[in-house]
């Protein structure tokens, strides 16, 4: 039987009780309540500081899509990304369900109209899904390092269900050189180079994370990770 992440939330996070779940409602939002979001990622320095809050942006949906690999087929180098979710006391936090959405490496994302080259994605999925935390706090995804689109840096959306009623939501974002290398790569060679920098983001500046720590190499895959604080 497919497990979603709907019955997931009703037969295992209801049934945390809110000390378990170091999550607690911010602002209050159609879309349930917002908790803090945490520190991590880069050299893995101040571990347990809260991860900075940002934008889900206009693209979030909530398909409700239990998987790890979310390519489905999507061309682009491949990219393993690894989010370690933990408390502000620095302890794993397991059975959390996170969603992680991004654009394709020609700057499209999937389910709206309205994207680059006036493409409508309606009904489509590639490149979004949910994983649920392990016994060490981890969430796994397989996919493609992300392209780009007009005045964003490189960037991947996550968003942390800590209760049935509370989330935390933020963005993920890569080395400067890391993401020069690949862009010099098919498929995303054909579009040239970003046109917005990690340091003139608006979005990645106003309120920084670190940047996600990348192993791996284009050969094989790359990784990238990141340490999330909620609290």
């Amino acid at each position: 039987m497919t497990i979603t992440r709907r019955d997931f939330s009703r037969s295992v996070l209801a049934g945390l009780t809110a000390g378990t779940l170091v999550g607690t409602g911010g602002c209050g939002s159609s879309e349930g309540s917002e908790t803090d979001a945490g520190t991590g990622g880069g050299d893995g320095g101040n571990a347990c500081t809260l991860y900075p809050q940002q934008t889900a942006g206009p693209y979030y949906l909530d398909l409700d899509l239990l998987r790890r690999d979310i390519r489905e087929g999507k061309p682009g180098t491949e990219l393993s990304v690894v989010l370690r979710v933990q408390s502000a006391a620095c302890s794993a936090l397991k059975d959390l369900a996170v969603d992680l959405w991004h654009c394709d490496a020609e700057g499209v994302y999937s389910g709206f109209p309205g994207q680059l080259g006036g493409l409508d994605t309606t009904g489509l999925t590639f490149l979004r899904g949910t994983q649920v935390t392990d016994g060490d706090g981890i969430a796994r995804f397989d996919s493609i390092y992300p392209g780009w689109y007009p005045g964003r840096t490189t960037h991947i959306h996550f968003r942390i269900h800590t209760s049935s009623t509370t989330e935390a939501t933020s963005q993920l974002y890569f080395p400067e050189n890391i993401t020069e290398g690949i862009y010099a790569m098919s498929p995303y060679d054909v579009r040239g180079p970003k046109d917005t920098p990690n340091a003139l983001d608006g979005i990645a500046t106003a309120n920084p994370p670190p940047l996600a720590m990348i192993t791996g190499d284009a050969s094989s895959r790359y990784v990238a990770e990141i340490v999330v604080t909620v609290g």
